[in-house]
């Protein structure tokens, strides 16, 4: 698709009949004629009154912001759930653009039972659209609930801890996944280019695990259809212990990216969430004066190349530390006996101090909370209660004795 002209216009309110005044329509009209253009994008949302008034203007077919993000995301759509969030988004966009047109959806008249076949089409329409929606959010919230059931044994089984990479679209989430874990997914310089999410596992400084997961990115102004529809792909965000910001340092317009993105977390409930920002792409800034007003506007950020590798070290350094500001220090006494406990406090935790005894450990260990309820058992003072309870019991048979 080639852009063949781009017209803009200010007005202090959209007008009703065609969103500009007519004699820009008018313009835009003769634009499409001399460069024979088949499409008309406008970078708002249009009513479905104003979207028909135009195309019957402009005589060309006329689309909104929302529905070519949507015409994106369908082309996007790899997965069962990205589908069928797409076609819930379009159908919910779609509904009340539902209208009689021409003289095949004419009514024949007033009165009882006098409607014509095309007013019946279009009732029709907007029925099996209805139970259409109705199926589609169905099936997504079974999708809701699985993907639920799995994060609870993931964390019951599994209790690494969960990062979720956020950021603009196209600010390379997807590469510093690829960069992060030694993973091969597919990366293309596109809109959206990942809708589901993709989790992978990633190896810390300390020796730690934690899971990685890529969502979908973010836009000015998203379209509430896809919120609503994506609401099981961003729980992802909101479900994950800590959010790195991947902002692409190199667009020019990357001060307002930051603010979309950090509103959109406001908006889904994650904007109290700890968060570690990373500069990307900062190869394509060899300024350095252009650097250090990013260290100054971030001055706990990290600034990375996804693509070249560098500066990752220090952005896992960066992460580990917020996670373990979430994490506490606990006392244990494990049997050698239960080796996978102890392989798995190794592995997803930070030991400080170890002292093996005749057939236990004694262990102080930094955890995470989900790690800290899978050795509620093994806890020092829980222990010690244990302890207490026999003796209590010990004491009271005697006497009864």
């Amino acid at each position: 698709m080639d852009v063949c002209a781009v017209s803009s216009s200010k007005s202090a309110k959209p007008a009703p009949t065609y969103f500009i005044g007519k004699g820009k329509a008018e313009d835009m009209r003769e634009i499409a004629e001399e460069n024979g253009a088949d499409l008309v994008i406008f970078n708002d949302d249009l009513r479905p009154v104003q979207q028909r008034n135009l195309e019957e203007l402009i005589e060309r077919r006329v689309i909104d912001r929302t529905q070519l993000i949507l015409d994106i995301f369908a082309q996007r759509a790899r997965s069962r759930e990205g589908k069928l969030q797409v076609e819930l988004a379009q159908l919910n966009y779609l509904m009340p653009r539902l209208t009689g047109r021409g003289i095949e959806l004419s009514r024949l008249g007033g009165g009882i039972a006098t409607r014509g076949p095309g007013e019946m089409n279009l009732e029709y329409d907007r029925r099996y659209i209805r139970r259409r929606i109705t199926k589609l959010r169905e099936e997504i919230d079974e999708i809701r609930k699985h993907r639920a059931l799995q994060r609870r044994r993931r964390k019951t089984r599994y209790p690494f801890a969960v990062i979720a990479l956020v950021g603009y679209t196209n600010s390379g989430k997807s590469t510093l996944l690829n960069s992060l874990s030694h993973s091969h997914l597919t990366v293309e310089e596109k809109l959206f280019a990942t809708l589901d999410p993709t989790t992978r596992k990633v190896h810390l400084p300390s020796h730690g695990e934690a899971l990685l997961t890529d969502t979908v990115g973010f836009i000015r102004n998203l379209p509430h259809h896809l919120v609503a529809a994506f609401k099981a792909t961003l729980e992802e965000v909101t479900e994950a212990d800590l959010l790195i910001h991947v902002l692409d340092c190199s667009h020019s317009h990357w001060e307002v990216q930051n603010q979309v993105v950090l509103e959109i977390l406001r908006e889904l409930g994650a904007g109290e969430k700890p968060l570690v920002t990373a500069l990307n792409k900062i190869d394509l800034r060899p300024d350095q004066s252009e650097r250090r007003r990013l260290q100054r506007e971030f001055p706990e950020g990290i600034l990375i190349s996804a693509l070249k590798k560098t500066g990752l070290e220090e952005l896992l350094e960066k992460v580990e530390k917020r996670l373990s500001e979430n994490r506490k220090t606990v006392e244990l006494l494990i049997p050698q006996s239960d080796g996978a406990m102890l392989a798995s406090i190794r592995r997803k935790g930070k030991i400080i101090r170890e002292k093996y005894e005749s057939s236990r450990v004694r262990l102080q260990a930094e955890l995470g909370e989900e790690m800290i309820k899978r050795t509620e058992r093994y806890q020092l003072r829980s222990v010690k209660n244990k302890t207490k309870k026999m003796d209590y019991r010990a004491r009271r048979d005697s006497k009864n004795e």
